[in-house]
């Protein structure tokens, strides 16, 4: 059922405040990424434990962007957009209030919460409030917010840890989420819904499940110790928890995740792409920070703005091609994009102590005009390959893997560099007895992001050979 369009000026601002939601959200994916190396000293804690305040976040959006559709429907879109916003405004509260690592880890949670339902409910609200013919502007105005929120995080991060307290990179979330809750109480009409349905509570357990389960036995890598019991369960009751969530989404009517969007091939493709992509963006957002505080010794401001220029460019290539798209189609845009991704990543796996800052500044800011390139003509193309009755259920979809495969990488990543630091130390410990301990912890850290650097290299190259899988059509949106 469609709902009467809204007037001009209403549109517009519920379109800001739309816009305003999804960039304090995007902001705060990232902007945690730059303060890592301060939590670990504040909270005392080693860069295993600190992952889950980046893990946590990441699981628990991937929990409840399937579930927003069943609420949008079940009590409207401006209900839950409101509820999102609030729960997102009062998770960062807490997120500022928290005094260990595992208190941070929880409240991240909260915030996580209401920030997963935004993303979705957000185009669902655009593409109910805006008629066909604005549509794509509407969509264009929002795609751009929502690569600028990440791309910025690590800057505005850097600022913040240099001259502030810590706490003010979720505090500084409050005043604009209650700015937002007043704007979308009076812009945001409420939508059509339907009766309540039969909630796939099958789906919902199982899904959870295997994510935590799969995700904890992962995060122990080359390390995992098989004779403790509770790793061989854990893994056998994720591995179980899949299967049954598979058999469940394709038998029951009402699925939490409409797995049958997967027969469309260029979905599926773009998909695959799209999962590869996220450990290669991990290069820029988590393993870069980590060398220029932990090698180098540069502050979080200065490593802020060092990464500034990449995310410009990022957030610029990604904006002209979602315009070029229409126009030169997925394969122009995408591979030349990809190879500059991959030949800038070889070079950054070569990085150490005395690489000049210019170099640094060079690789990561052409690496993020590559990145612009192939992200976000991948993922349009997926969403414009379904038929549009399923659009929503493709985009839940979608989320939904993005954010499973971030906090995958996330696991994979800090587990290699930490399992690759120690043995490189413990190597450099045997054969140069005689220098400092500070020297050789820098030496193996250096090598152990550099080993990381090349795992990103290698799914770079795998998505050259899958994006050459995709039908290189000219991408038109289909009229709801």
């Amino acid at each position: 059922m469609q709902i009467k369009k809204m007037e001009s000026a209403n549109k517009w601002l519920a379109l800001a405040v739309i816009i305003l939601g999804t960039f304090i959200t995007m902001l705060d994916s990232s902007i945690v990424y730059i303060a890592i190396p301060k939590l670990m000293a504040i909270f005392n804690v080693d860069l295993g434990d600190v992952k889950w305040v980046l893990t946590a976040y990441s699981l628990a959006l991937a929990a409840v962007i399937p579930v927003t559709g069943f609420l949008s429907e079940t009590f409207g879109t401006k209900k839950v957009f409101l509820f999102a916003l609030s729960m997102f405004t009062l998770g960062s509260m807490l997120c500022g209030l928290s005094w260990n690592n595992s208190s941070l880890i929880l409240f991240r949670i909260i915030q996580a919460i209401g920030g997963g339902m935004i993303m979705p409910v957000a185009v669902t609200i655009i593409f109910t409030i805006f008629p066909f013919e604005e549509r794509g502007k509407a969509m264009g105005y929002w795609a751009i917010v929502g690569m600028f929120g990440p791309a910025l995080g690590p800057t505005i991060g850097g600022y913040i840890i240099a001259n502030m307290d810590w706490r003010i990179m979720f505090l500084v979330n409050v005043p604009l989420g209650i700015l937002g809750i007043l704007i979308a109480s009076y812009s945001l009409e409420s939508s059509p819904t339907k009766p309540f349905k039969r909630f796939d509570i099958i789906g919902f357990i199982s899904s959870v499940i295997a994510i935590v389960s799969l995700l904890y036995v992962l995060g122990e890598g080359t390390s995992i110790d098989w004779s403790n019991i509770k790793n061989p369960i854990l893994l056998s009751i994720g591995i179980i928890s899949v299967v049954v969530f598979i058999a469940n989404e394709l038998i029951v009517e009402e699925p939490l995740l409409d797995l049958r969007v997967f027969k469309i091939f260029n979905y599926t493709v773009s998909q695959i792409v799209q999962t590869l992509h996220g450990l290669a963006f991990m290069g820029g957002v988590l393993i870069l920070p980590l060398y220029l505080q932990e090698v180098r010794g540069y502050s979080a401001l200065d490593t802020g703005l060092m990464l500034f220029p990449s995310a410009i460019a990022s957030g610029f290539t990604a904006a002209v091609s979602g315009r070029l798209l229409n126009k030169v189609g997925l394969r122009i845009l995408t591979v030349p994009g990809l190879i500059i991704v991959a030949v800038t990543t070889y070079q950054l796996s070569f990085l150490d102590m005395n690489t000049s800052v210019e170099m640094i500044l060079l690789l990561s800011t052409v690496r993020g005009l590559g990145m612009g390139f192939c992200m976000q003509p991948v993922g349009t193309a997926g969403i414009y390959a379904v038929p549009g009755n399923l659009v929503g259920r493709a985009s839940a979809l979608q989320n939904t893997i993005k954010q499973i495969t971030q906090a995958l990488c996330i696991t994979i990543l800090t587990t290699q560099i930490q399992n690759k630091f120690n043995y490189n130390y413990s190597q450099l410990s045997n054969q140069i007895a005689e220098q400092t301990t500070s020297i050789m912890q820098k030496q193996a850290y250096n090598d152990a992001l550099n080993y990381a650097m090349i795992l990103t290299l290698i799914t770079i190259l795998l998505s050259v050979i899958a994006v050459m899988f995709m039908k290189d059509q000219i991408i038109k949106v289909q009229k709801v």
